[in-house]
């Protein structure tokens, strides 16, 4: 039994020295086959599926091979987005804080992109930093590879699509100048629904930015032995005796493998289940009762995940009616990926394809959606 023992965190990403977390390896595995085949790629997934985790975890993994420079637009002020140099600055001050103090970076390319971070370079461009960047690459004893997480944070202006264009440019061309081995974007808007942020004026923008990117077909959501080879590490360290097969298919049964609802669960029954008046201690939490306090706790509380899935309900008439049918009339509808309201509402997490069907996503959304449709209503009143 460890002496620091491990919690479970649904706050940020997980960390394998601090939290219990399903074994990425393989994951990894699959992903750095891209990189090594040079893809340019986006991983788009619902709001806490793990992405930032798993980039994270990545960067570990390539580091052996790689020269990596991860970086999270979430961190680059509004303001920056709002005009092309100072968004140079901004990205440029990035990469530097990305790599601290790392000797990878070749003595005139630090120079040139703190000029740049300083403000102090004239024509401070993104024409002009990427040819920085390109000198880099072509110098760099490591390849150079770029993650970008929360890409999709503000890309409804001018200046994140000439980004895109650049990245996208210099990967094309990468046969005839140095560019990043690979581009790696995460967020939850994929290459399709890119427009769906930016205004209807301004569609023609959505262009080729995104149409190089490889499909990211990697499974995400974790799955019945992944939750066994977390709780195996738990059960390690407390001894609760719990059924850690059943319990982990019972846990897989409510939430279909979405990353944040197993820890949620993980965590009530860890912290607020075991020595409730009904669960004096660990043993009789982790059981099936347990488990379904833990999913009445979960349903009843207000968490940063069901308020961002109830705003796109308010936000979405379209969504909400197609939820409604679902839900309450027990209508089937076809799974067409390009139709807008099911593209939309698998992009969010709602829903996903079940043999040719639309099916909401997991019990708990099941349960959560309902209750939010019935709060005081009628079902009429619920869906008008």
């Amino acid at each position: 039994m460890r002496k620091n023992r491990k919690y479970f965190n649904v706050n940020g990403d997980c960390k394998p020295g601090m939290h219990y977390m399903v074994d990425l390896t393989g994951r990894l595995g699959l992903i750095k086959a891209m990189v090594d085949a040079g893809e340019y790629f986006t991983i788009n997934r619902a709001r806490q599926f793990g992405k930032t985790t798993t980039l994270k975890a990545l960067e570990r993994y390539l580091e052996d091979d790689y020269l990596v420079v991860s970086l999270d637009f979430q961190t680059i002020s509004q303001t920056d987005f709002g005009a092309e140099e100072l968004f140079t600055e901004a990205f440029a001050r990035e990469i530097l804080d990305a790599l601290e103090e790392k000797t990878e970076i070749p003595p005139d390319v630090r120079e040139e992109l703190e000029e740049f971070s300083g403000g102090m370079k004239r024509r401070a461009t993104l024409s002009v930093l990427f040819r920085c960047l390109s000198r880099w690459c072509g110098q760099s004893e490591k390849k150079i590879v770029m993650i970008v997480d929360e890409v999709d944070s503000t890309m409804n202006n001018q200046v994140f699509l000439d980004f895109l264009a650049m990245l996208r440019g210099y990967y094309i061309h990468r046969d005839k100048k140095p560019a990043f081995q690979s581009v790696i974007l995460a967020g939850v808007y994929d290459v399709k629904n890119l427009k769906r942020k930016i205004a209807a004026e301004d569609e023609g923008k959505v262009n080729s930015p995104w149409n190089i990117a490889a499909d990211f077909l990697i499974e995400m959501s974790f799955s019945v032995e992944d939750i066994e080879g977390m709780l195996r590490e738990y059960e390690y360290d407390y001894g609760t005796g719990m059924n850690i097969h059943d319990m982990s298919q019972m846990l897989y049964d409510y939430t279909d493998g979405y990353p944040f609802l197993i820890s949620k669960l993980c965590k009530l029954i860890d912290e607020w289940v075991a020595g409730s008046k009904d669960f004096p201690d660990k043993r009789s939490a982790w059981t099936r009762e347990g488990l379904l306090d833990a999913v009445n706790c979960l349903l009843g509380e207000k968490n940063t995940l069901f308020d961002s899935l109830v705003g796109k309900l308010e936000l979405y008439p379209e969504l909400k009616e197609m939820l409604y049918l679902l839900l309450f009339q027990g209508q089937s509808i076809l799974y067409n990926p390009d139709q807008y309201v099911i593209e939309m509402a698998e992009m969010f997490g709602f829903v996903k394809k079940d043999g040719g069907f639309v099916r909401i996503a997991n019990r708990i959304f099941e349960i959560g959606v309902k209750e939010h449709f019935l709060d005081g209503k009628t079902l009429i009143e619920a869906v008008v």
